[in-house]
């Protein structure tokens, strides 16, 4: 009888894949019109474009931005593109929404930076249970773009799987 441990798993040939290694870990700054509105109201031209002129934008410098507007107030659509004209010189990147959905949005840019060709043929396992909670939105991803390559799509842990997809 032999005293040999054989790792199964590392023999496998599986490949596993980290959703959690694609999740953004920068700070999103908010940029909220509301602080510029009068009365927290109401949107007046020639208050707001010198409000804009005085705001130090290098706040922003080299971070992610959402613009958006916690007050229930009718924001002409110039006033965005005013804010954006103010900001790209600073940012890295800007989004009109709430902050969850640019962190969406940019898990999803990570994810598409993944080049697919690398995983053909192979049998790739997405990581399930981690510490980071990664959305539904993210796997559903990964299987788009694994879908054309790989043998073989499972979820879970290499040693515990969860079959979704085997190449015919």
């Amino acid at each position: 009888m032999s005293d040999l441990i054989v790792n199964k798993v590392a023999d496998s040939g599986l490949i596993s894949l980290d959703l959690e290694n694609y999740y953004p870990k920068d700070v999103i700054e908010v940029f909220d019109l509301k602080d510029f509105l009068f009365m927290g109201l109401i949107l007046k031209e020639k208050d707001f474009r010198e409000a804009m002129k005085q705001h130090d934008w290098s706040q922003y410098q080299d971070k992610y931005v959402t613009v958006t507007c916690s007050a229930d107030a009718v924001i002409p659509v110039w006033a965005y593109m005013l804010v954006a004209s103010n900001l790209q010189p600073f940012t890295r990147d800007m989004y009109l929404g709430t902050t969850e959905e640019f962190h969406k949005q940019l898990f999803l840019r990570n994810l598409r930076q993944i080049d697919p060709r690398q995983f053909t043929d192979q049998r790739v396992v997405v990581k399930g249970c981690g510490d980071t909670p990664i959305g539904e939105f993210a796997y559903l991803e990964i299987t788009r773009l694994l879908l054309p390559v790989a043998k073989t799509i499972m979820y879970g842990e290499p040693c515990s799987t969860v079959p979704v997809f085997k190449k015919r």
